[in-house]
Order: C-alpha cells, then sequence, then structure tokens
C-alpha cells in the first residue's frame, strides 16, 4: 500500500481502480500511509489473492468479488473446509422467539465443530455471534460494513473484542477509516453468503436485508434454510416467504442444518442434494436476488 497504484501483481489493474471506485475511500499515497498507521494501531492484516489464507470461494463472486480484504483475530475460521461454515442471519428488531432459537441452534452447530458466520447487527447477528463463541471459542466471524477500525454498530464493541479474544474473526473488504453505509451493507451482503455453505434466516421482516442475503445464497447454488415463527409475527414474514417460495428448506434444528450442507447426510435421510433450475427461476421471480 505503498501508493495509489500499488496494487498486488495478480490483480487486475483495471478490476482495482473500479473496486476502489465502488467500495474504497481514494486511497492517496497521503491516505495509504494513514490506513497503514491505522492497520498497525488496531493490529488488522490486509491480505490478497496471492496470499495464504484467501478463501478460494470468493471468485465465485465473478466481476464483484473482493480484491482484498482486511481481517482482525485469528484466520483460522476462515480457513476451515467451506462446509464447516455456516451463515446465519436474521433480523436487527428480534423476538426472545427469535433469540432463543437462534442462540440454541447457534450453540448445536458450535458444539459440532461448525463456524457461524454473520453480519455484526443487533439481534440475531449478536444472538448467534455470542453463542457460538462461548459454545466453542473461535468458532465465529463477523463480516463488517466498514473499517474494522471503525466496528459498526459501536454498541458491540466488547462483543466483537470477545469474538477475537476468543480466538474469532472480524471481516471487512474495506479499508480503516472506512465509514459504513446502506450501500456497503447491501454490498456486505454477497461475502456473508459466498463465505458460507448454507444461508439460515432465523427472523426476517417482509423487506429485511437477510432476504437479500438468501437471495445471493441461492443464486450461488447454496442451500437456504428458514426457521418458522409464530404466523402473527412480521418478524417471520420474510422466513415463511422464503419457505413458501421454495428457496428455503424448513428448520427447525441443527440437524436439518447439517443434512443442508452434508451430502452424505442429505442421501442417508432420502433428501438428495440437488439445485434444480425450476427453484432458481422461481428467485427471480420474486425479485430477491436482484
Amino acid at each position: 500500500m505503498e501508493s495509489r497504484t500499488a496494487l498486488p501483481s495478480d490483480i487486475d489493474t483495471a478490476e482495482g481502480e473500479l473496486w476502489r471506485r465502488r467500495l474504497a475511500a481514494r486511497l492517496t499515497p497521503g491516505e495509504n500511509e494513514r490506513v497503514q498507521r491505522r492497520m498497525e494501531q488496531h493490529e488488522l492484516r490486509m491480505i490478497t489473492p496471492g496470499d495464504g489464507g484467501w478463501p478460494a470461494e470468493l471468485s465465485q463472486l465473478g466481476p464483484s468479488k473482493p480484491l482484498a480484504i482486511w481481517i482482525r483475530g485469528d484466520i483460522a475460521p476462515l480457513n476451515v473446509p467451506l462446509e464447516q461454515r455456516i451463515a446465519m442471519i436474521g433480523a436487527r428488531a428480534s423476538t426472545s422467539y427469535g433469540d432463543r432459537m437462534a442462540a440454541d441452534i447457534a450453540a448445536d452447530l458450535a458444539g459440532r465443530g461448525r463456524v457461524i458466520v454473520t453480519g455484526g447487527a443487533y439481534g440475531i447477528d449478536a444472538a448467534v455471534l455470542r453463542t457460538a463463541t462461548d459454545t466453542a471459542p473461535g468458532h465465529a466471524i463477523a463480516v463488517l460494513a466498514g473499517g474494522l477500525d471503525l466496528p459498526y454498530p459501536s454498541g458491540h464493541d466488547d462483543l466483537f473484542a470477545h469474538i477475537t479474544g476468543a480466538g474469532g474473526l472480524l471481516l471487512s473488504e474495506l479499508p480503516p477509516g472506512t465509514e459504513p453505509t446502506k450501500w456497503r451493507f447491501l454490498q456486505r451482503a454477497r461475502l456473508v453468503a459466498v463465505l458460507s455453505s448454507a444461508t439460515i434466516v432465523v427472523e426476517a421482516g417482509r423487506r429485511s436485508t437477510s432476504l437479500h442475503i438468501a437471495g445471493i445464497a441461492h443464486a450461488l447454488g447454496r442451500p437456504v434454510g428458514a426457521v418458522p415463527g409464530p404466523l402473527t409475527s412480521v418478524a417471520s414474514t420474510g422466513a415463511h416467504r422464503l419457505i413458501q417460495d421454495g428457496i428455503a428448506s424448513l428448520i427447525v434444528n441443527a440437524a436439518d442444518i447439517i443434512e443442508l450442507t452434508d451430502p452424505a447426510a442429505r442421501y442417508a435421510a432420502g433428501q438428495p442434494f440437488t439445485y434444480s433450475h425450476a427453484r432458481r427461476s422461481r428467485l427471480v421471480g420474486t425479485g430477491i436476488g436482484r
């Protein structure tokens, strides 16, 4: 990061410029020095496709793949096989029912050695991050929408410190000093989806960002699951829609999720591990993945 043109040799220059304009602050030589100082102050690392530990599945994003990611904490959770990483997402304004279901399932998954991937928001994100870390330290990854020196929300500073202190990981594609924006939250969604072998929606309203993440996961050919809630609960409207539209499998416990990500388990249960063209076509009709 010595100058604006100092991109790693395996990154196309044109792609690098597009990435900078789309997601990152304009990194002038002076900004590069400031970013480097912030990285050192906050114990951050930047990795690129040529570095050890770079997740190969990011290439599945095609032109929208990140050209670098910043991390804080232990990279080990990111380097487990893809099938061992599960995204659990849901409403920020979660209910006590949603928090309980999220915590119970996350605890079971972490106890079985799975790494939980999610954002860092209040509600379901916080419930699964806290539970996974307490159950099996080092089994949580929080993907944030801004620079890791400015983790958002600030009310989760203690939670983020707990995650990294226990061997977990914070991850962002944005350099230090970058504030989260609505667009960056939407962009963050594709990273949560692609870094996970399955995406599980615990609670989601009709317009929840979680539906956007689920749509991306489905478009990538990754299984999606949704935990049903009370029919009268607006917090579960989106989750029910995913099930009704044939995008998500109904999830009631961790065993259901293991079947989604383990072909052998699905075969033993008499459920072929396939993704039909018809189901993907229905996604386009919903507009979820757009």
